[in-house]
Parts: C-alpha cells; sequence; structure tokens
C-alpha cells in the first residue's frame, strides 16, 4: 500500500492487473487440463494398440477383457473429471488426489493386464504422477509415489507368484520402475516450490510497480505544471488537467496532437527536425486556447529512439510573468509612495511660478517661450507623480455586468469628441447582447488608454485612419475586446517591454499607460494582450473573465 503525505488524499491501493492474475494462474490452470487431455488420449491408445495386435497382442494379452474394461473406466473418468473439479465446493488438491489415485489404480490394473512391468506401462504412470507433483506439496508428491510403487510392487508380486510372470528379473525391474516415481516426484515437488516462490515473488514486484505507477500517475495529474507526452506517431498518451486547462479541452489522452493542441505540434516538429546532440533553439510561443495565458513548450526525449515518445513541458509564461510584476509591483509601490509625496509639492510650486511669470507683462517672446516649457514640463511631471500614486495605491475593483454593445457607443462618442477625431473612424462590430463583467471605471480607463494610443499611432499618417472595436466571444469561451489600428505598428524589440513601467517608445510618453491598463484589467479577472497585424498596426485584446464562473 503505498503512503502519501496526510493532507493529500490517498490513491486506491493498486491490485494486480487482470493480464498478471492470468499469468499466475496460467502454471495451475494449465497443467490439469494437459493431464486431462492425457487421460484421453491414453486409454484410446492403448485401446489401438490391443486392436492392431491381431493374434499376438502388444498390450493386454494376458487378461484381454480386464484390460479393455479397464480402459474404458479410465476414460469415463477423465471425460468426467473437468466436471467434477469444477463444481463450486470441490477442492483443487483433493480433485488431483483423486485423479492420481485412478491414475495408478488404472495403470497398475493395465500392467498386471499386459503381464507385468515387461510391458513398459509403468512409464505412463510418470506423466501424471509428475504433473501432480507440480500441484501439491512434496510430502503429499512422496506420498502419492510410495503408493504407486507400492501397488506396482504388489501386481507384481502377485503375477510372479502365480507364475505369470518372470520373477526375480521382473521384481528388479519394478524397483527400478519405484525408484524412478521417487525421484520423478520428488523433482516435481522441488520444481513446484520455487515456481510457487517465483510466482509470488513476480505478484508482488507487479504489485509493487502498479501501485508505483499509480502513485506516478496521480502525482503528475495533481501537478500545478502542465505535463504531457507525446508518442513517436504524435498522439496524446498522457494529459494531466493542467495541460489541458492551458491546451482546451480536446486536449485528451488518445487523440492526434494535430487534433488536440494544433499550436504545438509546429513546435514539436521543430524540435524533432534538430540534431542529436545540438543545444535547442527558443521553443515557438503560443496563446493557451482560451488567450489568456503565454506558453512556451519545452522537450525531453523519453528513451534513446529517435522518433520516439516525448515529454512535452508546458511553461505558463503569464504566470511567471505576474510573479515578477508583483515583485517589481511591490518595491515600486513602497519607493514611489514617498518619491511621488516629495516631489508633488515642489513641482507644483514650479509650475505655479512659471504660471505667474508668464503672466507678466514685461517679458520678451523668447523668454515667454521659456516658461511655457517650464509649465509644460511641470504638467508632465505632476502627470507622472499622479500615475505613480495611483499605480501604488490601486484601489480593488467592483465589477459589474456590463453589455458591450450598449456601454460602447456612448463612450466611443465621448472619446471621439474630446481627442477631436472624427466618430464615424470609430468602427465598432461585434455580438449582440454581449455581457462581461468588470469594474465600469477600470475599463473606461483602460480603454481610454488604448483609444488615445491609436489615434495617436494614426495621425499625420497616410495610412487608413480608421480605428476599430471589434468584441465578441473567444474559441475558449470567453468573451473579449480588441482595439486595432493601421498605424505604423510597433517594433518587435519594443513589444517585449511594452507592458513594462517606465518604458515608452513614444516620445514624451510616461511609460505607465499600459502597464495601469494592464493591472486595472487583472483587477476584474482580465487579461490585456499586444498582437501585430499583418500589414502593419497593432491589436491589443482584452479577454474577460467568464460572467459565470466569476458569479460562481
Amino acid at each position: 500500500m503505498v503512503r502519501t503525505a496526510p493532507s493529500v488524499p490517498p490513491p486506491a491501493a493498486a491490485t494486480l492487473p487482470p493480464t498478471s492474475a492470468a499469468r499466475a494462474d496460467d502454471f495451475t490452470a494449465r497443467l490439469p487440463r494437459l493431464l486431462t487431455l492425457f487421460r484421453w488420449l491414453a486409454p484410446l491408445l492403448l485401446c489401438s494398440l490391443w486392436a492392431i495386435g491381431g493374434s499376438y497382442h502388444l498390450v493386454g494379452s494376458l487378461f484381454p477383457r480386464l484390460f479393455i474394461g479397464v480402459s474404458a473406466i479410465w476414460l469415463v473418468f477423465g471425460l468426467l473429471l473437468p466436471w467434477l473439479a469444477n463444481r463450486q465446493h470441490t477442492d483443487p488438491r483433493h480433485a488431483a488426489l483423486l485423479a492420481v489415485a485412478v491414475d495408478g489404480t488404472a495403470l497398475t490394473l493395465l500392467t498386471a493386464a499386459s503381464g507385468g512391468v515387461e510391458s513398459g506401462l509403468p512409464l505412463l504412470a510418470l506423466v501424471p504422477l509428475g504433473g501432480t507433483a507440480l500441484l501439491l506439496e512434496w510430502r503429499s508428491a512422496l506420498l502419492t509415489a510410495a503408493v504407486g510403487s507400492l501397488l506396482l510392487l504388489v501386481q507384481q508380486a502377485a503375477l510372479t507368484a502365480t507364475s505369470l510372470a518372470e520373477g526375480m528379473g521382473a521384481l528388479a525391474q519394478t524397483g527400478y520402475f519405484g525408484g524412478t516415481y521417487f525421484l520423478v516426484a520428488a523433482s516435481g515437488a522441488f520444481l513446484a516450490r520455487q515456481l510457487r516462490e517465483t510466482q509470488a515473488l513476480v505478484q508482488q514486484r507487479e504489485l509493487d510497480l502498479a501501485n508505483l505507477a499509480e502513485l506516478s500517475e496521480y502525482i503528475v495529474q495533481h501537478l500545478r505544471e502542465a505535463l504531457l507526452v507525446v508518442d513517436a506517431d504524435d498522439n496524446l498518451r498522457l494529459v494531466n488537467p493542467a495541460a489541458t486547462h492551458l491546451l482546451g479541452k480536446h486536449a485528451i489522452a488518445g487523440r492526434s496532437l494535430a487534433e488536440a493542441a494544433p499550436q504545438l505540434q509546429p513546435a514539436l516538429a521543430q524540435w524533432r527536425q534538430q540534431p542529436t546532440g545540438v543545444a535547442p533553439t527558443k521553443a515557438v510561443q503560443f496563446p493557451s486556447a482560451d488567450a489568456t495565458h503565454e506558453v512556451e513548450p519545452h522537450f525531453a526525449s523519453l528513451g534513446r529512439q529517435r522518433p520516439g515518445p516525448v515529454l512535452v513541458f508546458l511553461e505558463d509564461l503569464s504566470r511567471v510573468a505576474a510573479t515578477v510584476q508583483q515583485t517589481k509591483l511591490a518595491a515600486l509601490g513602497r519607493l514611489s509612495a514617498s518619491i511621488a509625496h516629495e516631489i508633488r509639492n515642489p513641482v507644483g510650486a514650479m509650475s505655479h511660478a512659471a504660471q505667474l511669470l508668464a503672466e507678466s507683462p514685461g517679458l520678451s517672446p523668447e523668454d515667454r517661450r521659456l516658461t511655457e516649457i517650464m509649465h509644460t514640463h511641470g504638467q508632465r511631471v505632476s502627470q507622472i507623480v499622479t500615475s505613480v500614486q495611483q499605480l501604488s495605491r490601486r484601489e480593488s475593483a467592483n465589477p459589474e455586468r456590463l453589455q458591450l454593445d450598449v456601454w460602447l457607443p456612448a463612450f466611443l462618442d465621448e472619446l471621439a469628441e474630446t481627442l477631436e477625431w472624427p466618430r464615424s473612424s470609430m468602427v465598432l462590430t461585434g455580438t449582440t447582447g454581449l455581457e462581461v463583467r468588470v469594474d465600469p471605471v477600470h475599463l473606461r480607463q483602460v480603454l481610454w488608454n488604448l483609444g488615445e494610443n491609436a489615434v495617436q499611432a494614426l495621425r499625420n499618417t497616410d495610412r487608413p485612419t480608421t480605428v476599430e472595436w471589434n468584441y465578441g466571444r473567444h474559441v475558449g469561451g470567453r468573451p473579449y475586446l480588441e482595439v486595432a489600428d493601421h498605424g505604423p505598428g510597433i517594433p518587435s524589440g519594443i513589444a517585449d517591454h511594452l507592458f513594462e513601467p517606465f518604458f515608452s517608445g513614444r516620445v514624451g510618453g510616461t511609460g505607465l499607460g499600459l502597464f495601469i491598463a494592464r493591472e486595472l484589467a487583472a483587477c476584474s479577472g482580465a487579461t490585456l494582450r499586444h498582437e501585430p497585424r499583418p500589414g502593419g498596426g497593432s491589436l491589443f485584446r482584452i479577454v474577460f473573465a467568464d460572467p459565470q464562473r466569476w458569479e460562481a
């Protein structure tokens, strides 16, 4: 029995598999059938030898009627023995003892009917004696050999006394047969003991392996890390729940990788093509089935066969990034709260002084331009301080149910009017009646940031000036909202750091807008991702939490 920690429900005790149990009983089940076959064939063969002997019978020459009668009774017993052995309350050992007793009596009478031990019929007794010895303990086997030898000796002595057989030579031959009986019985009992001990050891080892395999499967199934095993034919052999969560409900054991996880198959094919011993290249990253996680696969070959089974470990980069982000946020919050408080007052005084100085009538145009620069950058510093304080406080979300096709049009009207952007260039498409559960204040701030970035990317460009707002339900079932533009796009080197604090690819940016947007989305259980658009442009997708799961 496998022992597990008290806090984890222990797996059910493994039992011997049916195939193993069949192998364990195969020896004891097959041997009685072979002995039964012997009891059918031996009487038929002996009767055939008697019949083809003509006037000079090879067997049964001394007492032909006795020979034929005993052969017939032996055959009938052989036919009835399987039915008797299969009865519900019949002990297999008792059935074996009865069978060997009948075999010994029949062969003794057949030997006597054939003229004694010189007929060679006592050799046939070695078959049931040796077979029965394999089923009995050594004492019972030796007792059986002793009884068989005694019967043979009695019948040979009786024949010698009645002058129906030769004297001392036949008795000596009887002794040889008796010694052979003991040797076969002892060897069979010893071999049976070794076989039983080997079977018990094999069964124990199989039980240990079954327990170990079940424990291993239990551990794999309850790991938080996503694991799966793919065979040489790219079929899934093992998938734990964490991997199913990332790859989708179709990722189950028995399905092909192309059907269950098409986004993973190219990465595995690329890994298989790499030469042995060469350092693997960085694996291709892909989004999870519900588009809320970034997944990076890692591969390890199981065995030396190539191609062969592969262990795939799916690393949830979103979880790692979230952990790093929380660490950064904690350190940033402690530092920024104190710095922002100390900077706000001096910056406010400087901005106010610059504003008063700009109102002086005696300033030259050059000095007035300098005061405008002071005032503009003072406002920028004040904006950064406000963003940092907002980031350090990060109020908890108050999610509500919002119907996007009702809420979004009013928001886009206000956004277009504030940014002085044509409302006709704000294109809204989506599924009617789609509801999300999110904090409206947070959603407004996130979408305002995304919309303002899209408009700024489209200003002074010869590309299409349409900002596309599309919402619907993801293939994984979760609702989403996309904000896309046809601007110049974001270079790949910048895209990797797009959501890091104080990182900005735009001149004059604070580097906190997208970082705060992602944090506010996370407050409501949503995720914010960026994807490049074919042909140029950017696409930001918010994947909301399932409203039903939130309420549960």
